[in-house]
């Protein structure tokens, strides 16, 4: 490996980085086109080698999972059920700087501490051939949205408060687009309004700001998926439920969920919290209107909700049953023939009171 000098401070020598399986140059890791929670940038060789950068070097173990699994083309079955040494060699690549990706000799880059490493996993040719196109084609779209991040656009003048809650109480998503890729405070501002006590204009909030983060996501996707894991968090770490948090979670995953599927499962574990249910099964229901398919398991755990004491949870897992059942759950919906109780339903900026009712007979005509 060649040293060079910080051309700054000219004190900092670096290395190249290598593979060390077979020496050849390695590009800087990219972020998976699909986020996950705890997701780390990864990377292949020419040799067929995979890598994973944990930035810190305090998640190690994390960061071999991590490549583990990216070379087994996302496979997590094949990942666990393979054998170190005798289906895979692994190797440990030391005081990496993600930034200018170089290898640190001194582990301090321009006067940064560099910590981070890259931990290498070289599958065994046989698996290879079975998981190298999948491999491909993953980074292939990372690639493609790290190109997109580049581009630039000219700028506009950003929006004040008081100009992006007009915007939102008039849902004139047309405007807000128009500043979506420039204007980063537009985030700020949406997620004030998150904590609206009026319904209709808070949930308007949410499916814009889900409209922002989609295109945002697209030269950013990093940014966004801090975004969906401080809502998590807020939620977790909150008493209260009723400010628009989940609903947020919800219109961000739908309107990119392509992107943002990985965090779907973390919906669930707030079903069986009787304070969170309601809230996080509006929120899948958002994403069950535009993929049911990621849904598919979702109703085997709905159709006792059915019976809930909380008329709320009842109705909006009839109303999601609708895009996600089958016939089969015909005679289950029809238990809520006759209940005129309201919950309501949101749908391109309009929230309207349905009874569960209603709801029953809708779900009943959509299967």
């Amino acid at each position: 490996m060649s040293l060079t000098l910080s051309p700054l401070y000219g004190k900092s020598p670096t290395k190249k980085v290598e593979c060390p399986f077979c020496g050849a140059k390695i590009e800087k890791p990219r972020e998976l086109p699909v986020r996950k929670w705890g997701e780390m940038p990864v990377g292949s060789c020419t040799c067929g080698a995979v890598y994973a950068c944990d930035v810190t070097g305090h998640n190690l173990g994390s960061a071999m999972v991590e490549a583990l699994v990216f070379g087994c083309n996302m496979d997590w079955d094949l990942a666990w059920g393979l054998i170190p040494e005798e289906d895979y060699l692994e190797a440990l690549v030391e005081n990496y700087d993600y930034i200018d990706h170089v290898i640190s000799v001194t582990g301090c880059v321009e006067g940064r501490k560099v910590n981070g490493a890259l931990y290498f996993i070289r599958l065994h040719d046989d698996i290879q051939e079975v998981t190298r196109d999948g491999v491909r084609k993953i980074l292939k779209k990372a690639e493609d949205i790290a190109k997109n991040s580049k581009k630039r656009s000219p700028k506009r003048k950003p929006l004040s408060k008081k100009e992006v809650e007009e915007l939102v109480r008039n849902f004139r998503v047309d405007e807000i687009l128009k500043v979506a890729k420039d204007d980063r405070k537009i985030v700020r501002n949406l997620m004030r309004l998150l904590y609206s006590v009026e319904d209709e204009y808070r949930m308007r909030a949410a499916e814009m700001l889900g409209i922002v983060t989609s295109v945002i996501a697209e030269r950013n996707p990093g940014f966004v998926s801090k975004l969906l894991q401080n809502l998590f968090t807020a939620i977790i770490d909150s008493a209260a439920s009723s400010w628009g948090a989940f609903e947020a979670i919800g219109e961000i995953i739908s309107h990119k969920v392509e992107m943002f599927a990985g965090y779907i499962p973390h919906l669930y574990r707030f079903l069986p919290d009787e304070e969170r249910r309601v809230s996080a099964l509006q929120a899948i229901g958002k994403i069950a209107q535009v993929r049911p398919d990621l849904l598919n398991k979702l109703p085997l755990y709905l159709i006792p909700l059915l019976k809930d004491p909380d008329y709320r949870a009842r109705g909006y897992a009839a109303w999601m049953l609708g895009y996600l059942g089958t016939e089969e759950i015909k005679e289950d919906l029809e238990g809520l023939f006759g209940d005129t109780r309201q919950i309501g339903i949101y749908r391109n900026g309009t929230l309207k009171m349905k009874t569960l009712d209603e709801i029953a007979r809708e779900a009943i005509d959509r299967l």
